[in-house]
């Protein structure tokens, strides 16, 4: 399956470059690598700058302490590196949590960023803005083009627009709004009765923190602090085929699931189990709703993670964030026409969302992203990383399972034993590599997009030398 799967990303972006010749990519090694068993970025370092010090009091101080991080502090950085204020460099593999698609201090977004602040900032949704329009059309049309929310791949768009976008500003909002988009459907569909009101959603998922947004979450560690939540909602298990139609009935407004888990694990929907929730969805006049904020986007390797599914897998619903501005804050929900048409003035609304300033420039980054020539570099590092990757169970049986999970740019290490995947993401930091951990068991690797394959090749060998370390720990 693997193979097929590396095989077919290989055409991918064979077909993506338009005749143009590959680079070259390096040959994978005999034996692990090494060369970073001791390490060089103590956290903390050894001899903190003033303004290491400084900062972290101001914020230990002053900052609201709803997250554990670790003691240095990033002041600058440049494509997939950073910089903390001790001058010391660091792999970046987080990406911003898989947002900055185009790395960190981007020539071309700073650009935009200053030529459009210097001509509108902000204008509120009472007035119409030309970005707005201009990137909710891009969105619809490479949607059309490249497949997704209904429409099979296409050399050309379609006539008719047959989709409509709302923007907000995180992806948390994006989730929000495509709840109450639901909620309306439901309104219009089931009566006046108020019955049709459930939403369904899945074990492991991750929609955001809002009370609604959370209320589908289904993590207890983000939830039983802030219940009760909102009444209605159903939790299914992904891929597992048994129940669908009694959890999808006739009560259900909305159904909410990401194709390819992030913060859960980086566990992938499959597509047959993705067919029986869009037909029960359908049967029942239920919204489906695909959270593509962080699988989205091109990061596993197509426009949207469901681009290529079958038309009958496809959902009403799209909701996006992260990489659309490479960092600048923006959301947006992409909505079949069908669906759109039951939210009216009013129904409902956002101060910053839809502003000048982030449309566009994520319409500058959107238009880079989709370049056939970047989406052919990011399918050859993306099948150098996976290849890379499934030479570790090999090397370190026990310690590091043969499936590795995700596709694209969103690759999942899965570490059973417990307490491993954040002793990776330790051992790597003090070597200068950052990665994140999904779920109780994995190590998640969402680099730029624009990563390049020496990169990809250092961050391994700091992987394979953080392993050999863990591997010659007592257990």
């Amino acid at each position: 399956m693997r193979a097929a799967i590396r095989a077919d990303v290989r055409r991918r972006a064979r077909a993506a470059r338009r005749g143009t010749s590959p680079k070259p990519v390096p040959s994978l090694p005999n034996s692990p690598s090494t060369a970073y068993t001791t390490p060089t970025h103590p956290v903390p370092g050894p001899n903190p700058t003033e303004l290491t010090q400084t900062t972290l009091a101001r914020a230990k101080q002053y900052i609201l302490p709803v997250y554990a991080r670790p003691d240095f502090v990033v002041v600058k950085g440049a494509g997939c590196r950073v910089w903390d204020a001790d001058g010391r460099e660091f792999l970046d593999f987080t990406a911003g949590i898989a947002v900055n698609a185009l790395g960190h201090a981007d020539a071309g977004v700073a650009e935009v960023l200053r030529q459009q602040a210097s001509t509108l900032l902000h204008a509120s949704n009472a007035v119409y803005n030309a970005p707005a329009a201009a990137l909710a059309e891009k969105l619809v049309t490479l949607t059309q083009v490249a497949g997704g929310l209904g429409y099979v791949p296409s050399a050309h768009p379609t006539t008719a627009p047959g989709a409509k976008v709302f923007f907000a500003n995180s992806g948390t909002e994006a989730n929000e709004g495509a709840l109450k988009i639901a909620r309306m459907a439901g309104k219009v569909r089931g009566g006046q009765h108020g019955k049709k009101h459930a939403i369904v959603c899945f074990a492991h998922s991750f929609h955001g923190r809002s009370l609604g947004a959370l209320s589908v979450t289904q993590n207890a560690k983000y939830q039983t602090p802030f219940e009760p939540l909102i009444p209605g909602v159903r939790v299914g298990k992904l891929n597992e085929h048994s129940g669908l139609d009694t959890l999808i009935d006739e009560d259900v407004c909305g159904v909410i699931l990401e194709p390819i888990q992030g913060e859960g694990g980086v566990n992938a929907a499959e597509a047959g189990w993705i067919r029986e929730v869009a037909r029960r969805a359908r049967e029942v006049g239920a919204v489906l709703i695909y959270d593509e904020i962080q699988c989205g986007l091109y990061r596993s390797g197509t426009l949207w993670a469901h681009s290529t599914w079958p038309a009958d897998c496809q959902p009403d619903v799209v909701t996006m964030a992260k990489p659309l501005a490479n960092g600048y804050p923006i959301g947006a929900v992409l909505v079949r026409d069908a669906v759109a048409e039951v939210m009216t003035a009013g129904s409902h609304g956002t101060t910053f969302g839809g502003s000048p300033l982030a449309c566009a420039v994520g319409l500058h980054v959107l238009g880079r992203l989709s370049d056939p020539h970047f989406l052919g570099h990011a399918a050859e590092t993306g099948a150098y990383l996976l290849a890379r990757l499934e030479r570790l169970a090999g090397w370190f049986p026990g310690v590091v399972e043969p499936r590795i999970r995700g596709r694209g740019l969103i690759l999942g290490l899965v570490l059973p034993k417990a307490g491993h995947p954040a002793r990776l993401v330790e051992l790597a930091r003090e070597r200068g590599l950052l990665l994140l951990t999904a779920g109780s068991d994995c190590v998640r690797l969402v680099p730029s997009l624009n990563v390049s394959v020496a990169e990809v090749g250092r961050a391994v060998d700091v992987i394979e030398s953080c392993l050999g370390v863990m591997s010659s720990e007592p257990a």
